[in-house]
């Protein structure tokens, strides 16, 4: 790239971060945070980012010249069958220096190269002409578009009449049949059909979890599916989440997920949260069609730049 200034930046490669790097970040993605209204990192990226990161992890922090604060920061994890990257430019230097974003982005896009290459997925959420000015830089095209959706929640609402029943999750019980029914509901979902055990004791482990929102259904062989819900209380008033919604193959089609959508939104509002949102891919118009009836609307998206990295030549 021959647009970085004279003044470049150093860009440090982590596989693994130590506490000092871990403490540094989190100060960016906080003052991020504060700016942006929305956490700069996935959860999973962040439970990477503080747990040592699983395969492929790799960090990348951006350090002024001459000085300690971290200014720039670019994680990439290894999928299935592709890679990922988020990255965050701290605040103060992001709309008059787009060369800090290209240095970490490039130094991110080099090392998947060397570990084989691949496709590329770069998440960014509420993207900008900069993004597209950044993603053009290093050439990457727009690809998939992520919808975060939201609605008001009221406990008279009558969109929760048809729920359908359930109990909450047992911590220590309900695991592995869980892991089985996830597996089988999202089986063509690399990230969320993968889950196993350790993915799924880490969100038991986080401040968030409460198993009186992961809520099951029980059907004739067991549970056939589930709505899992999480409060976000960052901001000035909590907001809930419909995490994940998942429903037996052998019973889709026949409004289990509706109803389970209308339990979990009924048991955010009895925990007296008044907006609700969701994450649904754009592709997935069944999906969109569902969360739009049940009073959902478009908040804002989130958008993958893309692009097809060679391993380097022998």
């Amino acid at each position: 790239m021959n647009r970085y200034p004279r003044k470049v930046h150093l860009v440090e490669i982590k596989r693994r971060m130590g506490e000092e790097d871990i403490a540094a970040v989190a100060r960016l993605l906080r003052a991020a945070e504060r700016v942006d209204d929305h956490a700069p990192l996935g959860e999973h990226k962040w439970l990477d980012l503080v747990q040592g990161g699983r395969a492929g992890f790799a960090g990348f922090v951006a350090r002024e010249q001459g000085h300690e604060r971290v200014i720039g920061y670019a994680q990439v994890a290894r999928g299935e069958n592709s890679w990922s990257i988020e990255f965050v430019v701290h605040p103060s230097i992001r709309h008059s220096d787009s060369h800090v974003a290209i240095a970490l982005l490039k130094s991110a896009l080099d090392e998947i190269a060397r570990d084989g290459g691949g496709h590329v997925h770069l998440w960014v959420p509420k993207p900008t002409s900069r993004h597209d000015e950044i993603a053009a830089a290093l050439g990457m095209t727009r690809g998939r578009e992520l919808y975060q959706m939201r609605r008001p929640l009221s406990l008279s609402s009558p969109s929760f009449d048809d729920y359908a029943p359930t109990r909450p999750f047992i911590v220590g019980s309900d695991e592995d049949a869980w892991l089985a029914l996830n597996r089988k509901a999202f089986a063509n979902h690399p990230e969320q059909g993968a889950w196993d055990i350790e993915t799924l004791r880490d969100r038991e482990l986080q401040p968030w979890f409460d198993p009186e929102g992961f809520l099951l259904h029980e059907g004739v062989d067991g549970i056939d599916g589930f709505c899992w819900t999480k409060v976000h209380d960052e901001g000035d008033e909590p907001i809930g989440e419909v995490y994940v919604i998942g429903v037996h193959p052998d019973v889709r089609g026949q409004g289990l997920g509706r109803g389970l959508l209308a339990s979990g939104l009924r048991s955010l509002a009895a925990r007296g949260i008044h907006t609700a949102m969701l994450y649904v891919d754009a592709q997935n118009t069944t999906a969109v069609a569902l969360y739009n009836s049940a009073g959902f609307i478009i908040d804002h998206i989130d958008l993958a730049y893309v692009i097809n990295i060679s391993p380097p030549a022998p």
